[in-house]
């Protein structure tokens, strides 16, 4: 699986950050998505929640 960010339509809500902290984060500045820090049923629900529709999954 896949996850994208379309930085323009993000609206930092965090909900993603909040759902999957190991996935989805900051660092040095660049926003990060590492799907192997869990499980593809959480990422899937953490995407889910994106408010903005700023992620998307790829299979």
């Amino acid at each position: 699986m896949k996850v994208t960010y379309d930085a323009e339509t993000c609206t930092h809500a965090g909900e993603c950050v909040k759902g999957a902290p190991n996935v989805f984060k900051v660092v040095d500045g660049q926003f990060v998505i590492d799907t192997a820090a869990d499980s593809e049923d959480n990422i899937r629900a953490t995407v889910g929640n994106c408010p903005s529709g700023a992620l998307k999954i790829h299979e």
